[in-house]
Order: C-alpha cells, then sequence, then structure tokens
C-alpha cells in the first residue's frame, strides 16, 4: 500500500458540491469533520483547570491503565 498524505483545504460554499463529487469520483478517501460544541469545549478546560490545580491527583499512564483493564 502507497503512503498517505492528509491535505485540509477550503472550499468555497458555492463550489463544494461540485467539489466532493469530483472526490468521490476520483476514489479519494473523504475523513469526517466532527464539529465540537463550545459547551463540550468548556466542560473541558474547567476540567483542565481543575486537573492543573492539583496535579498530585493525577495518574501516569502505566497507573491508569491498570484502572482501566477490565478483568
Amino acid at each position: 500500500m502507497a503512503a498517505l498524505k492528509e491535505v485540509t483545504l477550503r472550499i468555497p460554499e458555492n463550489k463544494f458540491d461540485f467539489f466532493m463529487e469530483l472526490i468521490k469520483n476520483l476514489g479519494l478517501e473523504v475523513a469526517e469533520i466532527i464539529e465540537i460544541p463550545e459547551t463540550h469545549k468548556a466542560i473541558v478546560r474547567e476540567r483542565m483547570k481543575k486537573s492543573s490545580a492539583s496535579p498530585e491527583r493525577l495518574l501516569d499512564w502505566n497507573q491508569a491503565e491498570k484502572h482501566l483493564r477490565l478483568e
């Protein structure tokens, strides 16, 4: 399999449908864009503030992985 490159493009709204049809006809892969709501971003920012205020509560990956394993 050939190496793949990823490209991000900004397409004018009036040319978007044409562009997507062209991409489909060329058989190229299109990654779905998922918009994250601002409310979700605000929750994550708040959690980041809280976690950085008390670093003793943070786990390194090995500790976290042990907690995540299902028996």
